[in-house]
């Protein structure tokens, strides 16, 4: 019987490895002053409609987009659209 050669075990390694997965609802630019004078309470308009798509980040490279679900009590994405594999890996390294 044949032992694992050491490179799909470093591939399984790495394949265990956590990343931070970012979901972007939007972003918007604001004077000093106004982000200093945020309180409890205060409301951030944001420049996207509550029915576009939210961008799926991986190392702040956009790794695809999707829509906000409800799961229980919790917020999910369900993707709808995922970039190419190679385009998802080269995300981790920029």
């Amino acid at each position: 019987m044949a032992d694992k050669s050491p490179m799909s075990h470093d591939l399984a390694r790495i394949l265990r490895l956590e990343v931070p997965l970012i979901v972007q609802i939007a972003e918007r630019r604001m004077p000093l002053s106004e982000v200093t004078a945020l309180t409890h309470g205060s409301i951030i308009e944001l420049p996207k409609q509550i029915d576009e798509e939210l961008d799926v980040l991986v190392n702040n490279s956009r790794i695809g987009s999707g829509r906000a679900v409800k799961v229980g009590e919790n917020f999910g994405v369900r993707m709808t659209q995922v970039g190419a594999l190679t385009d998802r890996v080269a995300a981790l390294g920029s």
